[in-house]
């Protein structure tokens, strides 16, 4: 079993706010990636490509969840066909996903996508068509992503390893970049996705020592939620805070749009992104007063679309009740059937327990008003 410290990184961890990794930048569309270009948030449609009307509608879905580049695949040719209409008309740059067929790779690049990516090891005879694919892609300002998954190495690294070893993966990745190195292409970012977070995180380091690829995280076939969410937060934690990775992309057996929600979320929590609606609220316990559960739900759901950055405290008793709604933009301790409303700190008024979510919306309001 492989073995990593994460008490003990490899590399010094990045403060909030502080310079990650050096890497070259590439553009995918209108979004840099890399350099010092703030960490994007990614996802993958679930429709088939060619029903190009139920695509679009995804796309937009995801667009109004946060995301900013979205990946489409393309396992046939009346996908391949459909990529030039979903790429005019999507609002956020279009990556194409190609396995097996390096036609489609072409095909992805003359329709206008705004990056492709390429998973050398299922791809036949793809060694052979680097130097097509880099001449067309240089010519039209196109990059390319070296996407490596556990499930698809290729088989002469399968063989010298034994299996997706974190070694593995790095060397397969940095293998088909200097394909493309050979014939001048280095508008590349690289992924090497493992189902293990543990693996997965060992492979990005060694990859971060080694080349200054922008890189993009994931962990592949995370699963469903809560096991997904954690192991994608685990991974992704770990890795960002050391000032490695340059994009990302919560793979989850859900919804896409709530692969975005996470991904925002994750970055939200490492000061990697402005924090939009945070509820500090209480794990309730037998000092609660109130219905912590209830309470926290009805709150969540009056700041829902909620357009202000803000911190809400939801508070059940008075140990730390008082403390946490000070520290809030907004909160509340409660207890005997009533809550105390703090706003910056201050208490402004205590309303009975049925009114408090309207009391804190009615608050946050005022507050952004007065601002």
């Amino acid at each position: 079993m492989t073995t990593i410290n994460l008490g003990m990184p490899t590399r010094p961890r990045s403060a909030p706010g502080a310079a990650r990794r050096r890497t070259r930048q590439v553009m995918v569309g209108a979004v840099p990636v890399g350099g010092d270009a703030p960490v994007s948030v990614q996802s993958m449609t679930t429709t088939v490509t060619s029903n190009v009307d139920a695509t679009l509608q995804q796309i937009a879905e995801l667009t109004a969840a946060g995301c900013q580049i979205v990946r489409v695949a393309v396992p046939s040719q009346d996908d391949a066909e459909a990529l030039p209409a979903i790429a005019r008309k999507s609002a956020i740059p279009v990556i194409a996903d190609i396995h097996f067929q390096p036609k489609y790779v072409l095909a992805a690049i003359d329709a206008g996508c705004a990056a492709v990516r390429v998973n050398p090891g299922n791809i036949k005879k793809f060694d052979d068509r680097v130097g097509e694919i880099a001449k067309a892609a240089s010519a039209a300002g196109v990059p390319i992503r070296i996407g490596v998954n556990a499930g698809s190495l290729d088989p002469r690294l399968l063989a010298k390893y034994g299996k997706a070893t974190p070694e593995a993966l790095a060397e397969s990745a940095l293998w088909e970049c200097s394909l493309f190195e050979e014939h001048g292409f280095t508008d590349i970012k690289i992924s090497v996705k493992h189902h293990d977070p543990v693996v997965m995180i060992d492979a990005y380091r060694r990859l971060a020592e080694r080349c200054d690829y922008p890189l993009h995280l994931g962990v592949t076939e995370a699963g469903p939620p809560p096991q997904g969410v954690i192991k994608s937060a685990v991974a992704f934690g770990v890795l960002l805070a050391e000032g490695i990775g340059d994009t990302i992309r919560v793979s989850l057996s859900a919804p896409p749009v709530e692969e975005v929600k996470v991904g925002i979320g994750i970055l939200e929590s490492l000061a990697l992104r402005e924090r939009g609606l945070e509820i500090v609220s209480c794990p309730s316990c037998g000092r609660a007063q109130v219905d912590v559960y209830r309470l926290t739900a009805q709150v969540q759901a009056a700041f829902d679309g909620f357009p202000h950055p803000i911190r809400v405290a939801v508070m059940g008793c008075v140990v730390n009740g008082p403390g946490e709604a000070r520290e809030a933009d907004i909160g509340v301790s409660s207890g005997n059937g009533k809550g105390q409303i703090f706003v910056r700190g201050q208490v402004v008024r205590t309303v009975p327990e049925d009114r408090i979510a309207e009391a804190l919306i009615e608050e946050a309001v005022k507050m952004f008003d007065g601002d």
